[in-house]
C-alpha cells in the first residue's frame, strides 16, 4: 500500500518540486498552500495556513477521512526574514516565529493522534542550515529554524515509544523563490547599518539565485522514508556550507565568528 505523505509550503520552492517528485514515484501525496490554485499537478493541494489551527486541522481531518491513514509528515511551509536586529520590528520577529516554530509544531499536533493510532509514522521537519549558527541580518531567521532543530530532538525521544520517527532536512542554499517572499527590513537611510546590510541583502540573493537544484533535496527526502532507520539530524547542500557546521563545533567561538564575519565581508 502507497504511503500517503502530507506536505505544507507545496505550492511552489522546495515544497512543490518535493511533492511532484514523491508522486512521480508511487506516494499518495497531499500538498497545501495557503491559497491553492486550480493548476495542473500530479498531487492534491488543499488549503492549510500554518497560523490557523481550525485550517491546520480541517486539512489533516480531510486526507485522513479520505485515505484512513496519515503516514508522513513533511513540515515544508515557512517564510524569510531578514534585518538588522535593533532595525527589524519585533511583529515581524513574531510573525517568523509564528511560521516556522509555533506553526510546525500545530501540524505535528494535529497529525500525532492519527500516527499513534497506527503505531507508526514520519515526522519530517524541513529547517536550515542557517539554523546551526547565527548568521548576521539574519539572526532571527537562524533562531527559528534553529529552535525547531532542537524541538526535533526533543520529540523524537517523546515519541518514539509509539512508532513514530522524527528526524529534520536541513537545507542550504537552493535556487527558490525564497527571496520574494522574505520579509525584508528596509535598507533605511542615515541607518548605522545602511551599508553593511545592503551588501548582505545583495549577497544573500546571489546565493540562492546560484543555489542548487531543489530536486536534490527531493531525492534526500525519498531517501529518508524509505529508511527504516533514519538519522535524526540531515544538512543537503554544499560541501563548504555542511563543513561551516564542523567548523562551529570545533573552533574557538571567536574564531568563527571571524570566518562568519570574513565571508560576509564585514
Amino acid at each position: 500500500m502507497s504511503k500517503v505523505i502530507f506536505i505544507t509550503g507545496a505550492s511552489s520552492g522546495i515544497g512543490a518540486i518535493t511533492a511532484t517528485y514523491l508522486s512521480e514515484q508511487g506516494f499518495v501525496v497531499y500538498g497545501t498552500s495557503r491559497n491553492p490554485k486550480a493548476e495542473s499537478r500530479n498531487f492534491e493541494l488543499i488549503q492549510l495556513d500554518v497560523l490557523d489551527k481550525l485550517s491546520i486541522d480541517a486539512a489533516v481531518a480531510q486526507v485522513i477521512e479520505k485515505e484512513g491513514r496519515l503516514d508522513v509528515l513533511i513540515n515544508n511551509a515557512g517564510i524569510g526574514i531578514t534585518g538588522p536586529i535593533e532595525e527589524t520590528p519585533t511583529e515581524e520577529m513574531r510573525k517568523g516565529f509564528e511560521t516556522n516554530f509555533f506553526g510546525g509544531i500545530e501540524v505535528i499536533k494535529s497529525v500525532l493522534p492519527q500516527m499513534r493510532r497506527q503505531g507508526d509514522g514520519l515526522i519530517l521537519n524541513v529547517t536550515s542550515i542557517a539554523g546551526y549558527m547565527g548568521l548576521p541580518f539574519r539572526g532571527v531567521y537562524s533562531a527559528t529554524k534553529g529552535s525547531m532543530e532542537i524541538l526535533t530532538e526533543a520529540l523524537s525521544m517523546e515519541v518514539k515509544q509509539f512508532g513514530i520517527k522524527v528526524v529534520n532536512v536541513a537545507p542550504g542554499d537552493f535556487a527558490t523563490n525564497i527571496a520574494s517572499g522574505r520579509y525584508h527590513t528596509p535598507v533605511f537611510k542615515g541607518s548605522a547599518y545602511a551599508k553593511l546590510y545592503q551588501s548582505n541583502l545583495d549577497l544573500m540573493d546571489a546565493h540562492v539565485d546560484s543555489g542548487k537544484d531543489p530536486i536534490i533535496m527531493a531525492h534526500r527526502i525519498h531517501k529518508i522514508i524509505n529508511d527504516p532507520n533514519p538519522k535524526l539530524h540531515y544538512k543537503v547542500g554544499e560541501y563548504m556550507q555542511k563543513f561551516s557546521i564542523v567548523l562551529k563545533r570545533v573552533l574557538p567561538d571567536r574564531m568563527y565568528e571571524k570566518l562568519i564575519m570574513n565571508h560576509y565581508k564585514m
